[in-house]
Order: structure tokens, then sequence, then C-alpha cells
């Protein structure tokens, strides 16, 4: 298999998400994205608003911002910034797991419609690095970068794996820990039962004697 191939193979496996959403002037929009640990990701969005008088979005005018803030999965903030209304951030996750990150307006009456359209383009792991920057820094052949990225994508895709094997090893846990659960659940529930049968039996027993039936 050529190298070609092998490029265009392992480069299916990574992540990249382009989507664009509507949010209101004091809305609030939140992602989750599973990230490895140790994964740079670079997000870059550009902002509209909705101008009435032509009946659709147009370029915000100076001054509207976005706040970015981003968690990891114990809630702790890794980033959080006011950035223009067109922009990029970056950030390197520190631990694996899922990551929260969440748009809203830096203000709260910019222009009486309130109605904002986001186009949101994350990238994660090799598709986040600008091979083209480092191939004019490190003065890099054709051949050297597309090695460069083929390791890069072999380093991800390791990442990957890894964050997938934590996961299985946490789902296994708890589906261990709720068999357990019910095993229990259902031995108490037996044993009731149990109790409850020979209670009844006990006490139908005296009625029975104390009527001289038996």
């Amino acid at each position: 298999m050529s190298l070609n191939r092998i490029l265009i193979f392992i480069s299916t496996l990574s992540v990249v998400s382009a989507l664009y959403f509507h949010i209101g002037e004091t809305e609030k929009k939140c992602f989750i994205e599973e990230i490895p640990d140790e994964t740079m990701v670079v997000g870059r969005y550009k902002v509209l608003i909705f101008d009435p008088q032509v009946n659709e979005y147009v370029p915000t005018t100076a001054g509207l911002g976005m706040h970015v803030e981003i968690k990891d999965h114990d809630s702790k903030v890794v980033l959080s910034r006011t950035y223009a209304s067109e922009g990029r951030f970056t950030f390197t996750s520190a631990s694996a797991g899922e990551h929260s990150i969440c748009l809203h307006s830096n203000s709260s009456a910019w222009f009486a419609s309130g109605q904002l359209r986001v186009h949101l383009d994350i990238q994660v792991g090799e598709h986040a690095v600008d091979y083209q920057q480092i191939q004019a820094k490190d003065k890099l052949s054709e051949l050297q970068l597309r090695v460069r990225q083929l390791l890069d994508q072999v380093e991800q895709i390791t990442k990957e794996q890894n964050y997938q094997r934590k996961r299985e090893e946490r789902f296994r846990y708890t589906s261990e820990s709720t068999n357990n659960r019910v095993f229990w659940w259902a031995v108490a529930q037996t044993s009731t039962l149990v109790v409850m049968a020979l209670l009844q039996t006990s006490h139908l027993r005296r009625f029975f004697i104390s009527k001289k039936l038996v």
C-alpha cells in the first residue's frame, strides 16, 4: 500500500466536526467532545447576526464578541476567554475524557432581533496542526512532511485506543457493579419472601391449633 493511501486511510479515523447553530443574545450553547489526553484542539468560529431589513444573516459590527469556556470531565476550567466575532481558540487536554465547549455572547443587548448564527469548526489531534507552517519553519520536503503527518496520525490513533481502553474498563466496572447490586437485591427479595412464607405458615398453624382443626 502506498504512503498516500495509508495517509488517507488513517486520516478518516481522526476527529473533525463543523457545524453552525443559532443562539439568542442571552443564550449559551454547549458541546461535548471526547478527547484523549495531551491532545491539541483548535476551534474556529464566525458569528453572523440576523438583519431583518435584508432578511438574512450578515457580518456583525465591531464590539460584538463570543465568550468561550471549556471544562474537562472533572468540571475544571481549561479555558475561559472572550474573543472577537470571528477567530479561533486553542487548548491542549491535560487528561482524557469528555470536555464541554460552551459559547455565548459577551453582551446582552445589541440589536432588537437578538439572533445570531455561529459557524463552528472543531479540529482535534493532527487536524489541528498547521503543517504548512511547520513545513516552512523546519524547511521540510514534501516527503518529510507526509512522514511527519503519518507519525502524528499514528500517535493520535494510539491515544484514541488508550482512551477507548479506559472507557471500556470503566464500562466493565460499572456493569459488574450493577450486576452485583442486582444479585444482592434478588437475594434480599428472595429472603424476604421466604421469611414471610415461614411467618405465614407459622401463623396458620397456630390458628388451626387454636380452632382445634388439627
